[in-house]
């Protein structure tokens, strides 16, 4: 087809109220009373085959944590080496495919997932990984169908990227997938971030291998079904839960690797690179890394803050979907004068949030996602409440009986490096450090210095230049930095998600800096008048 095309012009899928007496209220409702009604059998997807292992996980609801609403089947190395053979077969026509054709599928899988699918993916986000209506509508519907729509129009701006051609020359670009599968690793907290890692190297024409979180392969499941009825090909995305070990391993190990698009932990991050290093003289090239791991985000006020906004911006921060955003703010360093006026405010705030399973729609919160994250998070908790550095001012209590139900909590740190000021919890708890008015510029360099993350973080100031000097003196504390708003809540193209030094590699999801990552460009030149002789003019004698 001699066409030029063009992708329509992306813009932010609306967030649908979800309001009693509306149409999208009663919709949810019905889609998780039939979900939950059911126990499904997930097997893995090879080559657009599904595959049974025999070998099942059962996937139970965080906040009512004996119901089974499903199992999936686990994936092997034998699984790894099915799934490697298809995708290199499915590249054989996905790479050749006009770009257009490609973007065309995902931009209906946008379109599909914006109305016929958009209660299946809520539903299964709201009851699988135990998210609030409005958290499940932000995550799973509108940021997934915006990286849908946004992410084919940045393919459209690299492929129309060309350099200078001089008379009698024509130099073009041509964008070429990488010479081998990319690896998608997707963590349990973001649908979107599971329906985009692995999807934007497939809009570029790659293959892929896509291993799920264990907590989240309900939802995964589903995001699956999403492609396969917007027309994706057999093969092109295969998905593989699985442990991190006997997939992972055996993926990386293959000569056939050739990318690695991540989201989850810092340490298991660090481990996976450490492992593709000494694989290097296996593979084809240099495969591309692309990480948002860990974050210890900060909330930074100033004595001129306005103090409603700050509260707001900590419980919001702190405490939506249960602390377990890459984003969730988990320090705040805040001026003893402004401290003195908010505590108690802040605390009966926290205190009164309600909380409970995701289906009652008037709950704020609801439960962890597991057993072990329950474990975790509640470890810090003891700590703080035996520990004399440290004293719990709302929260702190916890119960696992129903679901993994833990308290919003609050602590006060009397020393600025106390282990919850530092650490990654992934959790609702939030620790303030109060500090002496005079000693703005002290505590902006602690608050650089103290944790090893750069990922999100916030200043509230009414001062001008003491925003101008916040974002001076944290310049590399955070990838993602807002001014007088919790530091959660990136939009795709209008916040590009990502941080450095330990929290990634800062490629900027919902940008075409990370849609950039998954091509490797060949410069073509071609020579209209090309020369006969071989001699140069200054080789003349006269």
């Amino acid at each position: 087809m001699n066409s030029n095309f063009k992708v329509p012009r992306p813009v932010n899928e609306p967030i649908l109220n979800y309001a009693p007496g509306s149409a999208e209220r009663k919709e949810l409702k019905a889609k998780i009373a039939e979900l939950r009604g059911q126990v499904i059998d997930i097997p893995l997807i090879i080559g657009g085959k599904e595959v049974r292992t025999g070998r099942t996980v059962d996937i139970t609801i965080p906040h009512d944590n004996k119901k089974v609403i499903g199992r999936f089947h686990k994936a092997g190395p034998k699984e790894v080496q099915l799934a490697v053979r298809a995708a290199a077969q499915a590249r054989k026509t996905w790479a050749k495919m006009p770009w257009h054709a490609r973007a065309a599928i995902f931009l209906k899988a946008g379109d599909l997932l914006a109305t016929t699918w958009r209660q299946t993916l809520n539903a299964a986000t709201m009851i699988g990984q135990s998210k609030t209506p409005f958290q499940a509508e932000i995550d799973s519907a509108c940021e997934l169908a915006d990286f849908y729509r946004f992410n084919t129009f940045y393919a459209e701006q690299i492929y129309g990227e060309q350099p200078f051609s001089p008379r009698g020359n024509w130099n073009y670009m041509d964008y070429r997938p990488l010479e081998g599968f990319v690896f998608a690793v997707t963590p349990f907290n973001f649908t979107s971030i599971a329906g985009n890692l692995p999807t934007a190297p497939a809009i570029m024409g790659n293959t892929v291998l896509w291993k799920p979180a264990s907590t989240a392969v309900y939802s995964g499941y589903f995001l699956m079904k999403l492609w396969q009825a917007a027309g994706l090909p057999d093969g092109v995305i295969n998905m593989l839960p699985g442990s991190g070990g006997e997939v992972g391993n055996p993926v990386i190990d293959s000569p056939d690797f050739m990318g690695l698009h991540f989201t989850g932990s810092t340490a298991v991050f660090n481990g996976m690179w450490e492992s593709i290093v000494k694989n290097f003289h296996k593979y084809k090239g240099y495969p591309r890394i692309v990480g948002e791991t860990g974050g210890k985000d900060f909330i930074f006020a100033h004595p001129s803050c306005d103090q409603q906004a700050l509260k707001c911006a900590i419980v919001r921060g702190a405490y939506e979907f249960q602390g377990q955003k890459c984003s969730a703010a988990s320090r705040s360093y805040i001026p003893k004068s402004v401290w003195n006026k908010i505590k108690d405010e802040l605390v009966s705030d926290i205190e009164g949030i309600k909380m409970g399973p995701a289906e009652d729609f008037s709950n704020f919160m609801n439960a962890v996602i597991d057993k072990n994250a329950f474990g975790t998070i509640t470890g810090y908790i003891d700590y703080a409440a035996k520990d004399r550095g440290a004293r719990i001012l709302a929260g702190g209590k916890y119960d696992a009986s129903k679901g993994w139900f833990i308290r919003p909590t609050l602590i006060k740190a009397s020393k600025p490096d106390f282990k919850t000021m530092q650490e990654e919890i992934f959790g609702p708890v939030m620790t303030v450090y109060v500090y002496d008015d005079a000693k703005f510029d002290e505590t902006l360099r602690l608050c650089d210095a103290t944790s090893p993350y750069a990922l999100t973080g916030a200043i509230f100031s009414q001062d001008r230049a003491a925003v101008l000097k916040a974002m001076d003196r944290l310049e590399n504390a955070a990838g993602n930095f807002y001014i007088n708003d919790k530091p959660t809540g990136a939009v795709v193209g209008q916040q590009p998600f990502g941080g450095a030094r330990g929290s990634g590699t800062n490629d900027k999801a919902g940008s075409l800096l990370n849609m950039v990552r998954w091509t490797s460009p060949r410069a073509v030149k071609e020579n209209f008048v090309p020369p006969y002789d071989y001699r140069y003019p200054f080789m003349q004698e006269k």
